[in-house]
Order: C-alpha cells, then sequence, then structure tokens
C-alpha cells in the first residue's frame, strides 16, 4: 500500500470512484428501464411477467449508488484541534476554531452548490436556513461556559437536532460527507446524538492531542463506545509539533526525539488494542501524528501545496486505501451482485414465459391448478421461516432483559470494590461545608454516573454479541429456506413446462437463491457499505443501534440521579458522627461506601424490574421489523409467480399471441439486461484492478 499520497491524488481517486459510480447507476437504470418498458409492452401481447418486485429494488439500489457518499464521523474532546483539523483536511477555514465541541450541535458538512446551513429542530420547528456568520455568532459558546453547561448537565442548544453545512468543496463534491460530533461526554443527551449516527458512518477519524495523551476521559469512550464494535477508527494524534515547542530548548534535536517517542509508547499502549483487525495488527495503518495547524496554513496559501511533515500524507494514503478500495469495491460488489440475481431470475422467467407461449388456454389452465400444492409449500416454508423468526426472537427478547435485570442486581454486591476508581479526590467532610456541598455533590454523582454509564456499557457489548449471533443464526436459515424454496420453484417451473430440470451445482449460491432469501442473509449485516441494509435503514432496521438505544431506555442519568437522591441523606447523617481528623476521615470514607452498597442493594431490585419490560419491547420490536419486511418479500414472490401465470393465460383467453413476434421481445429484454449486467461486471473488475 502507498505509504503517502498528497491532496490532489486523493481527490483525483475520488473522482474517479464518484465517476464508476455513475456508470454503475446508469447500468441500474437501464436494466429498471427494460423491465419497465418491457411490462408495458407485455400487456398488450403475452401479459406481464410480474417483475415489479425486481424493479424497485433496482431503481432504489441505482439511487444509492449514484447518490452515495462516505461519511466520515469525527470524534473529539474538548481542546483537541478537531476544527483546525477538519478545516486542514478541507482545505477552507470554514469552522470556526472556537466552536466548543460541548454546544451538542452535530454538524454534518455535505456538498452543495452554494453556501448555506439549515439547523434542524427537535421540538417541531419547522427547519430554519441562515448564513454562515449567523451560524458562528449563534452557535458559538466560550469554554467556561460550555464548562458550566456540562456540571450542569445541560444542553446550550436543547431544541436543535443536528446543523446541515452545504458548500462547495472539492473534498465534499467528490463524495465525502463528514459528520462533526458535539464530543465526548458522558450525558446521555450528548452521547445518544453521536452514537445515532455512529454505525451508519463509513470510518470514525478520533482526535486526540499529542499534549494530552489519553487521558480518562477518552479512554472511556474507546473502552464504552469503540472496543470491539467492529468500527473503523482513525486515531489523529494533533499538535504533535507542540511536543518540541513544550520543551526547554526545542532546537535539541535528541531532546525532541526523544519527547515525541515518550509520548508516542503511550499513545501506542493505549490505542493498540483498538487497532487489531482479524488478528492482524493495523496500527501503523490506523494511527498518525498531525500538525493541523501547518497543513492548514500551507493549504491556505496553496490548496495544493505539498503537506509533507503535517503528517497528513500519510493519513490520506491509509485514508485513500480505505474508502477507495474497501468501502467502494464492497459497495460496487453488491450493485453487481443484485444486477447478476435479477438477470439470473429475468431469464428463469423468460425461458419460462417462452416454454408456455405452444399451451393453449384450457392447458394452461390445467397446468396452473396442477403446481397449486408446490405454492402452498412455498407458503409453508415461509410461515416456518416466520416462526423461526418469532421463536428466537421471544427467546432472545426474555433473555437479554432478564441478563440485564440479573446484570443490574449484582452491581451491588461489588459496587465497594469497583467504585474505588471512579471515587473523587474530595475530603468528604465537604459534604458539611454549605458552600462545597454543591460541589461535593456534583462530583460524587458524576463519579455515580461514570461507574454506571461504563457498567452498562460493558453489559450492552455481551449483548450486541448475544444479537450478532442470532442474527447470524437467522441468516444461515434465510439460506437453509432458500435453497428449499428454490428446490420447489424448480418443480413448478418443471411441471408447468414439461422439461426435466437439473438442479444447478451450487444451488445455495446467491444467484440461485430467491430474491427474498438473499436480501434477508445481507440484511442482518448491517453496516454503511451494505445497500440492502442501509436502504432498509431508514425503516428503523439496525440491529447495533439497538445497543445504543438500549442505554437512552435504560436512562442511565436518571437511575443514578435517583439512587444518589436517597442515598445522599443517610451518608449525610453518617458524615455528621466523624470527626475530622485523617484516621476518622478514611473510616467515613468506607462506611460511604458501606453505605451507598446498602442503599444499592435495597433499592436495585425496583429499578431493575422496572426496565425490564422496556428491553424486553425494544429488543422484541428488533426482530419484529425483520419479520414484516421478509414476510412482505416473500409473499411478493409468490404472488409475483402466481401473477407471471394468471397473466399469461388471461391473454391467451383473449386473444391468439404472435409467438415468434413474443419470443424476438423476449430475447430482447433478456439480452439488453444481460449486456447492462455484463457492463457493471467490467466497472467494477476495471476499479479493482
Amino acid at each position: 500500500m502507498t505509504t503517502r499520497i498528497e491532496t490532489q491524488n486523493f481527490l483525483n481517486n475520488l473522482e474517479r470512484i464518484a465517476q464508476v459510480r455513475s456508470q454503475v447507476a446508469r447500468y441500474l437504470t437501464q436494466i429498471a428501464t427494460t423491465l419497465q418498458q418491457g411490462e408495458l409492452e407485455g400487456e398488450k401481447t403475452s401479459g406481464k411477467l410480474a417483475l415489479d418486485r425486481d424493479i424497485e429494488d433496482i431503481i432504489r439500489t441505482s439511487q444509492q449508488i449514484k447518490e452515495g457518499v462516505f461519511r466520515l464521523m469525527v470524534l473529539g474532546d474538548m481542546k483537541r484541534g478537531k476544527s483546525t483539523f477538519l478545516n486542514a483536511l478541507i482545505g477552507e477555514r470554514l469552522l470556526p476554531s472556537d466552536v466548543n465541541p460541548c454546544t451538542a450541535i452535530l454538524t454534518v458538512l455535505r456538498y452543495g452548490s452554494s453556501k448555506k446551513v439549515i439547523i434542524y429542530f427537535n421540538d417541531g420547528t419547522p427547519p430554519e436556513e441562515i448564513d454562515f456568520d449567523t451560524f458562528k455568532k449563534r452557535f458559538t459558546i466560550n469554554p467556561n461556559e460550555a464548562k458550566k453547561l456540562e456540571r450542569e448537565k445541560k444542553l446550550a442548544f436543547p431544541t436543535i437536532d443536528c446543523a446541515v453545512v452545504e458548500y462547495p468543496l472539492s473534498l465534499l463534491e467528490k463524495g465525502v460527507e463528514i459528520v462533526d460530533t458535539p464530543g465526548l461526554n458522558d450525558t446521555e443527551a450528548r452521547n445518544e446524538i453521536s452514537l445515532n449516527y455512529i454505525n451508519n458512518c463509513h470510518a470514525i477519524l478520533f482526535v486526540l492531542s499529542a499534549t494530552q495523551p489519553c487521558t480518562l476521559g477518552e479512554r472511556r469512550y474507546l473502552e464504552n463506545y469503540i472496543k470491539n464494535r467492529g468500527l473503523t477508527v482513525f486515531f489523529l494524534i494533533n499538535a504533535w509539533d507542540r511536543i518540541r515547542d513544550s520543551l526547554l530548548d526545542p532546537d535539541d534535536i535528541q531532546a525532541v526525539r526523544e519527547a515525541e517517542e515518550r509520548v508516542r509508547r503511550v499513545f501506542h499502549v493505549n490505542l493498540a488494542e483498538y487497532c487489531q483487525v482479524n488478528d492482524s495488527d493495523l496500527y501503523s495503518q490506523r494511527v498518525f501524528e498531525l500538525r493541523s495547524l501547518m497543513a492548514l496554513r500551507l493549504r491556505l496559501k496553496n490548496f495544493n501545496a505539498s503537506l509533507e511533515k503535517t503528517g497528513f500524507p500519510e493519513f490520506l494514503a491509509s485514508l485513500n486505501n480505505f474508502l477507495t478500495k474497501e468501502s467502494a469495491i464492497s459497495q460496487l460488489q453488491q450493485a453487481k451482485l443484485l444486477a447478476s440475481q435479477t438477470y439470473s431470475h429475468v431469464r428463469e422467467v423468460i425461458d419460462r414465459r417462452i416454454s408456455l407461449l405452444d399451451r393453449d388456454a384450457q392447458e394452461l389452465r390445467e397446468k396452473i391448478i396442477s403446481v397449486e400444492p408446490e405454492f402452498e409449500r412455498l407458503g409453508i416454508i415461509c410461515d416456518r421461516f416466520i416462526g423461526e423468526i418469532r421463536s428466537l426472537r421471544d427467546e432472545k427478547a426474555k433473555a437479554i432483559a432478564d441478563s440485564f435485570q440479573n446484570y443490574f442486581l449484582n452491581i451491588g454486591n461489588s459496587f465497594k470494590e469497583d467504585f474505588l476508581r471512579y471515587q473523587p479526590d474530595l475530603g468528604f467532610l465537604d459534604l458539611l461545608d454549605g458552600s462545597k456541598r454543591q460541589e461535593f455533590e456534583a462530583s460524587l454523582r458524576q463519579a455515580f454516573e461514570h461507574y454506571f454509564n461504563d457498567k452498562i456499557a460493558a453489559w450492552s457489548l455481551e449483548v450486541e454479541k448475544e444479537m450478532e449471533a442470532a442474527f447470524s443464526q437467522l441468516a444461515q436459515s434465510a439460506n437453509n429456506y432458500g435453497t428449499n424454496y428454490t428446490k420447489v420453484t424448480e418443480i413448478i417451473t418443471e411441471k408447468l413446462t414439461g422439461e426435466k430440470r437439473q438442479f444447478k451445482e451450487d444451488i445455495n449460491s446467491d444467484n440461485c437463491s430467491p430474491g427474498w432469501a438473499n436480501w434477508a442473509k445481507r440484511l442482518v449485516s448491517p453496516s454503511p457499505d451494505n445497500l440492502i441494509s442501509t436502504a432498509f435503514s431508514q425503516a428503523d432496521f439496525n440491529w447495533r443501534n439497538l445497543i445504543f438505544s438500549l442505554v437512552a431506555i435504560i436512562g442511565i442519568s436518571a437511575i443514578s440521579t435517583t439512587i444518589f437522591g436517597i442515598m445522599l441523606t443517610p451518608i449525610m447523617v453518617l458524615l455528621v458522627t466523624f470527626g475530622v481528623g485523617a484516621f476518622q476521615m478514611e473510616i467515613a470514607r468506607q462506611e460511604v461506601l458501606n453505605t451507598i452498597q446498602k442503599e444499592l442493594v435495597k433499592h436495585l431490585p425496583k429499578i431493575a424490574q422496572e426496565q425490564w419490560q422496556p428491553i424486553y419491547n425494544a429488543v422484541k420490536d428488533c426482530f419484529d421489523t425483520y419479520e414484516s419486511e421478509v414476510t412482505e418479500r416473500v409473499k411478493d414472490d409468490i404472488y409475483a409467480r402466481k401473477a407471471e401465470l394468471e397473466n399469461l393465460l388471461k391473454q391467451k383467453e383473449s386473444y391468439d399471441i404472435d409467438r415468434e413476434k413474443e419470443i424476438t421481445r423476449l430475447r430482447a429484454i433478456d439480452s439488453n439486461i444481460l449486456t447492462a449486467k455484463n457492463d457493471i461486471e467490467f466497472a467494477y473488475h476495471t476499479l479493482i484492478s
């Protein structure tokens, strides 16, 4: 892999991908147009082939390919230089460097022919279009105000959902969309904003600072929301040049090297585990030392300036390889597969139609009656698959709800040992001092919430593994039921045409499986590159997002506030009995932990019980959504197969069909789709070669 690439080369590669996407989208549109025209003509000849679902899928996929973007999500805590990095990446001072991440405004940067900002609200207020100056003035707050809001657990702009910034920039025009998140924080409202996007992004750009290597907050965020989630993360260590500037003698080359190596080792210790992918160490391809301010200054003077020694060429090379090779190829591979499956299905339908053109109406009617038992078998296969989905749904919904209840109840048993690393470094007698009581309560409450967040995050990771196993099981079931379904449809065709059907060697292949089975298999593997899951995500199906929604359903902040409020009175009463000496303070500390643990054990059962049903319902709804889509597609397929035959019968009963002319028309449809399919395959292989 190329280890360095300049900005213009990166943009050229993105342009190449955009061109291939456009070509593939055009070829898919040609397939859809051919099928639509064929169906219109069929109404006047031998009847429609009932290809509505094929046409719908092709049109949807064509649109997604055409409008497809690489979505990059930028994460980073306050004062990490996120805005400077983004401005350097896009080559313009678009974002003000003083915009504070704690404003809780998620900003989406996307291409637009003109500069504008659209503010979207969460309270029913219609979207508002504003200019850039207004945007910068209204949504910039100073750091002190941000910290105050954070302590008070308030959002600066609680009625704002997000801001969409449209701008005519080269990077955005080439198909890149950037999601600039509010920042890292443990409050539910802020995290929920970011987590709703995290699984729908191709890559996460996690911005860190060389002057503050991996803070506790950053490590906790990585542990809770990134680790083992199957996400692609690029770690950008910003302000690398400040290591040199912080030395007494910045011209001492040896001292600079030693200081940089010390920082480098700290980051490696903290980030190495997040760069392991399928037992491969990708640290060198995922962690980059950047000088964003230097890069921005260079690009503001000359957009095409060499960014050597800023770290950007190395980062862009790795990002380029990931986007233009792995992600783009994954997307286009699915388009190629869909085109191939569509052609296979259409060819099957056309071959059957041509074979039946010689049958008179009476004979065809008898043939249709003869295959009714097989159509009933198709319905039975559908019912069995749906039954399996429901059985697994009930099992997993109960198991996950029970697992939370049991997990939550056990929190109290290990609280004293687990809470030690969260305990704030404050004197407990501060609680008795009116002027310090608020600070004490806020610190202890925050520590308590951090503790619960980490506990629930650990539980949610186990849930993710369980859900992944469940949907992998459904994918295998879809494959098995699809194979049985195909065998029955082969028998139907054989009985209708009187021609002995030879089962294909690989009847389990995607091309041989019915469309609904292929859809069901890919639907359970949600990712930004999965055109199936991406399309369906609009219907709120992405089981990975369920994991994060469970945290919101549980309501960590509300739980910790409730429990903490209950505990505060006995804690205060307890501390009144102690003196001020160090020995007494240590005893007080231990007694406070004992009191908290005692109160937890007392009140957790009620809270755990209250959360059982919401969690059960959330998991159940996830499976129900999957079942609904699969059921609809199977029933559509059965209906289409019946409609195809009934359409032909209706035409035969109405008038004589010009057989030779109809064969020529049907073969032309076959040929046109084959040509478009081959064009897609050629474009795909050109890209990967």
